[in-house]
């Protein structure tokens, strides 16, 4: 077993310094800034990791598309050399609407080289949530396929004056002035390119987090978050020379881009990307025939993996896995013990937001895991439980003390607005730190517990309870698979605690189950606290990226509007 990079926490820690980690990296030739592509493809192109695999594309039939790093470094010249051939500008938006396909990370890394502004878009976006995030972020290229632009794009033409071009991954020759030939335009494109100077604070990515209502956030990332890619893949996912990745995070979201394509890149290692969705027995046969060393999957992944009838060690060659993480949703203590069976190796947890760009609190593999908790901080990033509803934020110091998680701003990965929405923005600041919107609370040996959203807080009988603590004592229940936990207003203690619950397989919904599983909930948890109603459902709402839409199981309980459903999970 390899020696983890991070061998030494408190340490670490205390001695910090982003100045110093700047050092780990190259910067731009002369002097001349800090680029993310440069950092991900091409310091590595020119050096000896030229002819190492950068990516290894799995196609849907089993066959490979693989790219070294010298490879990649030539198609995103191209790239960078097509948006200049067409007039676009440095700052200007490149969107991007594809599955897991070559053309996704060539126009990301090819935008972030030309200084252009990447932003990744859903594929199973629907018209509307592609013109409203078009639309706000005045998009001038859209790189997609022709079943997209026909089906999604081409009848919103009118209402996009912004956007010049769309480039088609799957034509070989223009359909018209606007709608071009991908191909044909690489095929005309110099493979050299020299990366203009960047500033640190030049604005790189562009990533919209969903609302409850209205139009989404557009949350600005600049090219120095390049630093907290760098730092997480070394001291969370724990890259080292040789290893081989695998993130299955869906590219049109932020994980996708900063570890799916960023992080694992500025480490010089080897990504999987699989162009397939979420298939059990197809997982398990990459990640032996691919020897994987590292996974990096989400909470919706792990419960579908719990429910299968076998152990995957005893099935699958795994003996190449040396770390699985997770993210999207906070991982119940009843999985990370489940993966410790299943694998070999506890499934590690971490914190962090399409606000913060990168991981912030994990459980590091030199560490003690806590199942159930988020873990400690990043090194350089200061975390805390903080009152924030005076004028001024008071940090609470007592351990096991509930209150808002915040953040100390100025680490790399910030996000430095809201596009065209500072009032919002500034919103989430108090003084120095960033308010995560998230209620927590930090045990005496300094890990992080999540207790839920802020908006998500059940008040009942003069308690407040967070959704994922009952969600957790649910799951332990052995009929349960999953949980989603919310208030119902009741007059009589202001909100009642209700549960939507979905069965293991061999167990049937009836009413001798439920009084069961109430019955367990107020042994387990006392009767303040447990939930007072029980309903079976075949599945729950939840993001692409795994997170349980609580609110829309309220709103669809109360029939309130239901808000932005644009990246609900189809089931």
């Amino acid at each position: 077993m390899k020696q983890a990079n991070l061998k030494d926490y408190s340490r670490t820690y205390q001695e910090f310094d982003w100045s110093r980690e700047t050092a780990a990296i190259s910067g731009l030739p002369e002097g001349k800034g800090l680029n993310i592509a440069y950092e991900a493809v091409d310091r590595h192109a020119e050096g000896p990791l030229k002819d190492v695999l950068a990516i290894r594309l799995v196609r849907k039939d089993h066959s490979y598309q693989d790219l070294t790093y010298g490879d990649l470094k030539k198609r995103t010249a191209q790239f960078a050399n097509v948006l200049r051939r067409l007039g676009i500008e440095e700052g200007e938006k490149v969107f991007s609407l594809l599955g897991r396909v070559p053309e996704l990370y060539i126009t990301a890394l090819g935008s972030l080289k030309f200084k252009a502004v990447y932003c990744p878009l859903f594929s199973v976006f629907g018209p509307e949530p592609i013109f409203q995030r078009l639309s706000k972020g005045e998009g001038a290229v859209l790189v997609t396929n022709a079943q997209f632009y026909i089906k999604k794009v081409r009848d919103l033409l009118d209402r996009l004056p912004a956007l010049k071009y769309i480039l088609l991954t799957d034509v070989e020759d223009d359909l018209d002035d606007k709608a071009l030939s991908f191909s044909k335009l690489m095929k005309k494109a110099s493979e050299e390119f020299t990366v203009p100077p960047t500033g640190e604070e030049d604005p790189a990515l562009l990533h919209f987090t969903s609302g409850t209502t209205g139009m989404p956030k557009g949350a600005i990332h600049v090219h120095k978050a390049v630093l907290t890619h760098y730092i997480t893949g070394k001291y969370v996912l724990d890259f080292q020379p040789g290893d081989v990745f695998w993130c299955t995070a869906d590219p049109g979201w932020v994980t996708g881009t900063s570890y799916g394509i960023i992080s694992p890149l500025v480490n010089g290692v080897t990504s999987i990307v699989d162009e397939e969705e979420f298939d059990a027995m197809r997982w398990y046969g990459i990640l032996e025939k691919e020897k994987v060393n590292i996974w990096y999957t989400a909470p919706t992944a792990i419960r579908r993996l719990m429910r299968m009838s076998f152990v995957p060690k005893e099935k699958f060659d795994l003996s190449a896995l040396r770390l699985v993480l997770s993210v999207g949703e906070p991982l119940h203590a009843e999985a990370v013990v489940w993966g410790e069976a299943a694998y070999g190796v506890p499934i590690l947890d971490n914190w962090w937001q399409t606000e913060t760009g990168g991981i912030m609190i994990a459980n590091f593999p030199s560490l003690k895991v806590k199942p159930g908790s988020m873990g400690k901080p990043l090194p350089g990033v200061e975390v805390g439980i903080a009152d924030v509803d005076g004028e001024e934020l008071v940090l609470l110091t007592d351990p096991e003390a509930q209150g808002h998680l915040v953040l100390k701003s100025g680490f790399p990965s910030i996000f430095r607005g809201y596009l065209h929405e500072e009032e919002r923005y500034q919103k989430c600041f108090k003084g120095d730190w960033y308010l995560s919107g998230d209620l927590a609370k930090k045990d005496a040996d300094g890990y992080f517990w999540f207790v839920g959203r802020a908006d998500d807080i059940i008040k009942t009988s003069g308690h407040m309870v967070g959704p994922f603590e009952v969600e957790s004592n649910l799951m332990r229940h052995p009929a349960v698979a999953e949980a989603a936990v919310i208030g119902k207003p009741e007059p009589s203690i202001g909100e009642l605690v209700k549960a939507f619950v979905v069965l293991k397989e061999g167990h049937v919904p009836n009413e001798d189950l439920e009084l069961d599983l109430i019955g367990y909930a107020r042994k387990v948890m006392g009767p303040a606290v447990a939930p007072k109603e029980i309903q079976f459902v075949d599945s729950l709402p939840k993001t692409k990226s795994g997170k349980i839409l609580r609110r829309l199981l309220k709103a669809r309980e109360l029939g309130l509007p239901e808000g932005d459903l644009s990246t609900l999970e189809k089931n």
